[in-house]
């Protein structure tokens, strides 16, 4: 008699396959990744649908914590369809969504979720803004997924099987010289509440004579760095789900990330060096002066 094996929210019958020893767990849990990550892809093209259906039309606006750090209907709608896909999979795995929150369980699963990665630019029609959506198993960034629908640009990323741009493997660029290097950041919206003035930092490196860019979406900085397109990205103050999935694109793509002091990171730093792994430690130095 077939076997009944537990994935997600569905029972799949498969014969001759028991949850005993190495390679049946192994097959188990290549299953349950392929689930995942189908649930994930559905999941952020459900949110682009929202996107594209509002981008450029008329939509209730917010402001948050400040005045020009924005929350749209459309963040929230977006939000909405996004868990919607994840729940239907997977009821009992936690959420972490910019808009909602935590929807906490005692699941080894996360989904850190940003329904919309540059509010401000797709509340005034620049098209440089994404979904964001990240997977954490056991505390480790297992896949993620960033995706801006008006580019039709999909980043993915899974632990151990490199990173891709629209499914071709992405690598980060040779540049090992950080004085020709082209860089990417950002800036907070409160200033209070980090300790480091970012502008001084700044400063150092557009003096050097660098070209410094600001897109507004720090998921798709940390991917157009993975693209190899930038060298390298520093930003304080990030959250969560600003990083989840561009953190693992990175690292899969062949870069590195660390937090200021060049250690290990974790997407709930506070402080975010992402390079093609080159031009890291100068990076590094300048910033820590």
């Amino acid at each position: 008699m077939a076997k009944q094996i537990r994935i997600g929210h569905r029972y799949t019958r498969k014969k001759k396959v028991y949850l005993r020893g190495f390679k049946n767990n192994r097959i188990f849990l290549k299953m349950t990744n392929e689930l995942l990550k189908n649930t994930l892809l559905r999941a952020i093209h459900s949110g682009a649908e929202i996107l594209r259906h509002y981008f450029e039309g008329t939509f209730e606006i917010q402001s948050k914590d400040t005045l020009n750090n924005l929350v749209t209907e459309v963040d929230k709608k977006s939000e909405d369809a996004i868990i919607d896909v994840i729940k239907s999979e997977f009821p009992e795995h936690f959420i972490l969504s910019e808009e909602v929150g935590e929807l906490s369980t005692a699941s080894n699963y996360k989904w850190i979720i940003d329904p919309i990665d540059g509010t401000v630019n797709f509340a005034h029609g620049i098209p440089i803004c994404c979904i964001s959506i990240g997977l954490e198993r056991d505390g480790q960034m297992l896949m993620g997924a960033v995706f801006n629908p008006f580019m039709n640009e999909l980043f993915f990323a899974e632990r151990g099987k490199g990173a891709f741009l629209n499914n071709k493997p992405l690598k980060v660029s040779s540049n090992a010289n950080m004085e020709i290097a082209c860089l990417v950041t950002g800036f907070p919206y409160r200033w209070a509440s980090i300790e480091t003035d970012p502008i001084p930092v700044f400063e150092r490196f557009v003096r050097l004579g660098l070209p410094v860019r600001r897109l507004g979406s720090a998921a798709i900085d940390l991917c157009w760095v993975a693209a190899g397109r930038f060298d390298g990205f520093w930003e304080y103050n990030l959250n969560p789900w600003d990083i989840a999935a561009g953190y693992l694109i990175i690292e899969e793509a062949g870069g590195r990330i660390s937090n200021f002091k060049g250690q290990p990171y974790s997407v709930y730093d506070k402080e975010t060096l992402a390079t093609n792994g080159k031009i890291h430690d100068q990076m590094l130095e300048l910033i820590s002066k």
